[in-house]
Protein backbone atom coordinates (compact mmCIF):
# COMPACT_ATOMS: atom_id res chain seq x y z
CA UNK A 1 0.00 0.00 0.00
CA UNK A 2 2.60 2.01 0.22
CA UNK A 3 2.56 3.15 -3.94
CA UNK A 4 -1.12 4.35 -3.18
CA UNK A 5 -0.08 7.74 -2.81
CA UNK A 6 1.90 8.16 -5.52
CA UNK A 7 0.14 6.32 -7.91
CA UNK A 8 -3.01 8.95 -6.62
CA UNK A 9 -0.86 12.10 -7.33
CA UNK A 10 0.18 10.26 -10.89
CA UNK A 11 -3.37 9.85 -11.69
CA UNK A 12 -4.44 13.00 -10.37
CA UNK A 13 -1.43 14.90 -12.53
CA UNK A 14 -2.77 12.77 -15.42
CA UNK A 15 -6.78 13.28 -15.41
CA UNK A 16 -6.22 17.32 -14.29
CA UNK A 17 -3.11 18.01 -16.54
CA UNK A 18 -2.56 20.49 -13.72
CA UNK A 19 0.82 19.26 -13.14
CA UNK A 20 3.99 19.49 -15.32
CA UNK A 21 6.10 16.45 -15.89
CA UNK A 22 8.67 18.23 -13.69
CA UNK A 23 6.36 18.67 -10.83
CA UNK A 24 4.85 14.68 -11.87
CA UNK A 25 8.60 14.11 -11.52
CA UNK A 26 9.49 15.65 -7.69
CA UNK A 27 6.64 14.49 -6.64
CA UNK A 28 7.95 11.03 -7.75
CA UNK A 29 11.93 11.94 -6.20
CA UNK A 30 10.14 12.76 -3.26
CA UNK A 31 8.18 9.73 -2.49
CA UNK A 32 11.62 7.52 -3.42
CA UNK A 33 13.77 9.71 -0.90
CA UNK A 34 11.12 8.87 2.08
CA UNK A 35 11.18 5.46 0.67
CA UNK A 36 15.21 5.43 1.11
CA UNK A 37 15.34 6.86 4.20
CA UNK A 38 13.11 3.84 5.30
CA UNK A 39 16.84 2.02 4.30
CA UNK A 40 18.31 0.94 7.49
CA UNK A 41 21.75 -0.30 5.62
CA UNK A 42 23.86 2.92 5.23
CA UNK A 43 25.57 2.20 2.06
CA UNK A 44 22.45 1.18 0.52
CA UNK A 45 20.51 4.39 1.14
CA UNK A 46 23.16 6.53 0.22
CA UNK A 47 23.04 4.90 -3.25
CA UNK A 48 19.12 4.90 -3.29
CA UNK A 49 18.99 8.60 -2.06
CA UNK A 50 21.86 9.71 -4.98
CA UNK A 51 19.53 8.18 -7.58
CA UNK A 52 16.26 9.55 -6.13
CA UNK A 53 18.08 13.04 -6.00
CA UNK A 54 18.96 13.08 -9.65
CA UNK A 55 17.81 16.48 -11.10
CA UNK A 56 14.74 16.44 -13.57
CA UNK A 57 17.15 17.89 -16.08
CA UNK A 58 19.49 15.05 -16.02
CA UNK A 59 16.74 12.83 -15.78
CA UNK A 60 15.28 14.35 -19.16
CA UNK A 61 18.54 14.16 -20.87
CA UNK A 62 18.69 10.43 -20.18
CA UNK A 63 15.27 9.74 -21.74
CA UNK A 64 16.01 12.32 -25.17
CA UNK A 65 19.40 9.74 -25.09
CA UNK A 66 17.47 6.46 -24.81
CA UNK A 67 15.02 7.71 -27.39
CA UNK A 68 17.63 9.16 -30.05
CA UNK A 69 19.19 5.24 -29.99
CA UNK A 70 15.48 3.58 -30.07
CA UNK A 71 16.03 2.05 -26.84
CA UNK A 72 12.68 3.67 -25.40
CA UNK A 73 9.03 2.61 -26.51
Amino acid sequence: MRILPLLTVIVACALGAACSSQQGYATGQAWQQNECNKIIDTPDRERCLARARQSYDTYQRQVDDLKKNGRAD
